[in-house]
């Protein structure tokens, strides 16, 4: 039994409607963006199943992960995906061939694409646009180019990365606008920031402002009668109902690592004629406060001062802000009994920002990169209150 929980139905529906839309979907062709929470599945779904998926439509696709290397600058890594797949292009051999049959275009599958550019250059200043690329690469192959990078909200970190997504538009603009174009680009982001991935495209100063934004899918009851059947297959037979783990999936935020936890949990917890039923919701909840808990870690690891300015950030509504001005500073102070200065604020922000739990947003603006961090430690606040008097 395969270990990958496939989701083919799903992949073969947004590869259809990325390809060859309807009237309803045309405006996919302006970009696609897709946002979860971090550990849901989202990459194991693009690598296992959207892009063969496309591939099997036709497509050529280029994919990067911001998330693979977070120090690099994501313009730097989105490039160096690009041309790693020009150099492919370019090789009459191997993986590039098989595509090219697929695209019935057998000539180019001997002979390799053949560019008018330099291809180490391209992106760079000097060397070919973006645009003059992928237009050469889509009149040569005769097909859709789809671009996919998985957490794109990093590329907004950056002057760099912001710079990117406007070439990535130029692209698009350049291509998809020619009124007998033998190809499309298509761009699809992904990101495990609603919040950011949503403002991607609702915000009118952002490349890609106007272009498609849904939440990415989840697995539900499908992917876990799919986990308690292989775990039969092994010879556990003593399981929870399908309703029950269900909702226990639920309960961790649909995250498959999280579920296969509690399942190692019940195993070992749960005592001879116990009813599996009655265990896993108790371990489910515990699991989803300490889910957090890494995360959270992190933080206290980087002293009182990170926590401090950590709390402000997860207590704002929306994007955090002010957290160097006078107040900010006096509240700080406050709670450490000792004077904090502006450039400790800062230098504190940037080690969140190294451990991956804080995000710049924009000018002045913070936010916590994982929402459902932020969740769990509001619930833990709540609990902490003090009772209402007279209550």
């Amino acid at each position: 039994m395969d270990k990958i929980f496939h989701r083919t139905a799903l992949a073969q529906q947004m590869a259809q409607q990325l390809l060859r839309p309807g009237v309803l979907d045309e405006g996919l062709r302006s970009g696609l963006f897709i946002s979860g929470v971090r550990r849901t599945g989202k990459t194991t779904f693009l690598q296992a199943d959207l892009v063969p998926a496309l591939e099997a439509a036709g497509a050529l696709v280029v994919y990067v992960d911001l998330w693979s290397n977070t120090q690099a600058n994501p313009a730097a890594l989105v490039q160096s995906a690009i041309r790693r797949a020009l150099h492919d292009l370019q090789t009459p051999a191997g993986a590039v061939a098989q595509r090219l049959t697929k695209l019935r275009n057998a000539e180019i599958a001997v002979a390799g694409f053949k560019f008018g550019f330099k291809i180490d250059s391209v992106g760079a200043e000097g060397g070919a646009t973006l645009a003059e690329a992928f237009t050469q690469v889509v009149d040569q192959a005769r097909s859709d180019i789809v671009l996919i990078v998985d957490e794109v909200q990093h590329a907004i970190t950056s002057d760099e990365g912001n710079q990117m997504l406007l070439a990535l538009k130029a692209t698009r603009d350049a291509i998809n606008a020619r009124p007998q174009t033998p190809g499309h680009f298509i761009f699809v982001g992904t990101g495990s920031h609603r919040a950011l991935v949503s403002e991607l495209t609702a915000r009118r100063n952002q490349a890609f402002a106007g272009a498609t934004s849904i939440a990415y899918p989840v697995l539900d009851a499908d992917y876990v009668a799919h986990l308690l059947e292989r775990l039969r297959t092994e010879g556990l037979t003593t399981q929870p109902s399908l309703a029950v783990a269900t909702q226990a999936f639920r309960t961790l935020g649909a995250r498959p690592e999280e579920m296969l936890r509690a399942l190692r949990e019940l195993r070992v917890l749960l005592p001879p004629g116990g009813d599996p039923d009655a265990y896993l919701p108790v371990i489910a909840g515990t699991l989803r406060s300490t889910a957090a808990d890494v995360e959270i870690m992190k933080v206290e690891q980087l002293g009182a001062l990170a926590v401090t300015v950590f709390e402000r950030i997860a207590g704002a509504d929306g994007d955090a802000k002010g957290l160097f001005s006078g107040e900010a500073l006096a509240g700080y102070a406050q709670v450490l009994g000792r004077e904090v200065r502006a450039d400790e604020v800062q230098s504190v922000l940037n080690e969140l920002m190294v451990a991956n739990v804080v995000m710049r947003r924009g000018h002045g603006l913070y936010g916590l990169t994982d929402p459902f961090v932020q969740e769990i430690w509001r619930e833990r606040k709540a609990l902490m209150l003090p009772p209402e008097e007279g209550g």
